[in-house]
């Protein structure tokens, strides 16, 4: 009787030291995987964009990529971290007119390259004047 307490006392401990090891062991949820067998696709740049045309100085706006078949990922000039993902956008608030570069570097070693130049106006437009009369009232 008592081999069968330690018994389940032996495969409780276990049971508990499996899972916690489990469990602190994260995934990286940036991780990507190909079936075994599958040779490597080629990297594609899905998008990579400004959520606006232009800016006024002082004003944020959001910078978002897409990527496929990536192993790493860089913007210049950097807006933060930046990792392979689907669909990722990210605040920037550039000062002056910005030229922005993605390079995604794929699993066979190839290299995509996208870019675009995000315009920032210093002063905002003068609203035209309008030329008026002035009436005066005697």
């Amino acid at each position: 009787m008592l081999f069968r307490f330690a018994s389940f006392w032996i495969a409780a401990g276990l049971l508990l030291t499996t899972w916690l090891i489990g469990s602190a062991r994260k995934a990286d949820p940036r991780t990507w995987v190909r079936p075994i067998g599958a040779g490597p696709a080629p990297v594609k740049i899905l998008q990579f964009h400004a959520n606006v045309g232009s800016l006024m100085a002082g004003e944020k706006a959001m910078l978002c990529y897409g990527v496929e078949n990536a192993k790493s990922v860089k913007i210049s000039p950097s807006p933060g971290t930046t990792f392979p993902s689907l669909n990722r956008c990210m605040e920037i608030g550039p000062v002056q007119t910005t030229h922005y570069m993605l390079m995604a570097e794929g699993y066979d070693g190839r290299v995509a390259t996208s870019a675009f130049t995000l315009a920032v106006h210093a002063d905002p437009p003068t609203p035209q004047k309008l030329n008026s009369i002035h009436f005066v009232v005697r």
